[in-house]
């Protein structure tokens, strides 16, 4: 079955469940006029900062949400996440994403480091991805999946250290959907959009929280100066 004999059949269930054929008039040109400008929605006033507070706000959420922040220049990256590793007895071998975020960095100068680039497994200890953007509101990161950052290396691994350009920290939400509708245009959006702000937690047995329970338990954000 084709992609579009696909979606044909699940628009006409779901038209069949509400009871009413495709739109017509003015109901379908309210629909054509939204998806062509989709509204913005309320920004928060606490983003609403210059570029350089934005940055600060951002590793101040992340750190109060159980992540670990370092603020580091582009020449550090592959020494900082050797040293990390180190500091927490974790092993220098790492999945990274076969990304173009993180072929700018000197990975050969870390002799310690094994690197697989690729989707992670399930034996993988430690990944190493770069983000789509960073939201300063929540001090979330954001991923988009492809082929260059398989989704698998955000969940599987018990640590998640992840490369953040202080250039990609946006202040709210809305700001990520506009920069997605940018960089991929019309009907051509990732698969997946995974916004993850600090580490996998649980808190539904006994409300005792846990970390780790349905991913990373540690996640190191490495914000690279401009």
């Amino acid at each position: 079955m084709s992609d579009a004999s696909a979606r044909t059949q699940i628009l006409s269930g779901i038209r069949r469940s509400l009871r009413r054929g495709e739109l017509s008039g003015e109901a379908r040109q309210a629909v054509d006029a939204r998806l062509a400008e989709p509204p913005r929605g309320p920004s928060v006033a606490r983003a609403r900062l210059p570029q350089a507070e934005k940055v600060a706000l951002f590793c101040q959420w992340a750190e109060t949400l159980n992540a670990t922040v370092a603020r580091v220049g582009v020449a550090d990256v592959p020494g900082e996440v050797t040293a990390y590793l180190a500091r927490n007895n974790l092993p220098a071998n790492v999945a990274m994403a076969p990304s173009p975020l993180l072929d700018g960095y000197d990975w050969s100068s870390q002799k310690m480091l094994s690197i697989r680039r690729g989707r992670g497994e399930g034996s993988d200890q430690v990944s190493v991805t770069g983000a789509f953007a960073g939201i300063a509101e929540t001090g979330t990161v954001v991923m988009a999946s492809g082929p260059d950052h398989p989704v698998s290396l955000n969940l599987l691994p018990d640590t998640h250290v992840v490369v953040l350009r202080e250039s990609d920290i946006v202040g709210g939400y809305e700001d990520v959907w506009g920069r997605l509708r940018a960089r991929y245009g019309k009907n051509l959006m990732p698969r997946t959009v995974n916004t993850i702000t600090g580490p996998s937690r649980t808190g539904d047995i006994e409300q005792a929280m846990e970390l780790g329970a349905h991913g990373p338990r540690r996640l190191h954000i490495l914000v690279v100066r401009d």
